[in-house]
């Protein structure tokens, strides 16, 4: 199961005891914070979880999987997660 947008705002909501609307404001302003960082080409840090980073992919040569045909792939940027250390041995357990 996915957790979603929804789910994160019921659990705050749930948690905190704050009214919904106030649970809603803050997933929103939390996410547009991240969003907005990574526009800006910085990385985000959130201690005992992760780290957002922007990455610098050039221009490749790729293969179309159903016809098998070359092309070449743009240069972008993507969007990469690295796990923390503690939140990778809470998953190892």
């Amino acid at each position: 199961m996915a957790l979603t947008k929804e789910h994160i705002v019921n659990s705050i909501y749930n948690q905190l005891d704050l009214p919904k609307n106030k649970s809603i404001e803050v997933v929103e302003g939390l996410l547009e914070i991240i969003k907005r960082t990574l526009e800006s080409g910085e990385d985000v840090l959130i201690s005992g979880f992760g780290k957002f980073c922007i990455k610098h992919k050039r221009e490749r040569k790729g293969r179309n999987p159903q016809t098998s045909k070359e092309m070449m792939l743009r240069a972008r940027q993507v969007v990469t997660f690295r796990c923390s250390g503690v939140l990778r041995d809470k998953i190892n357990g």
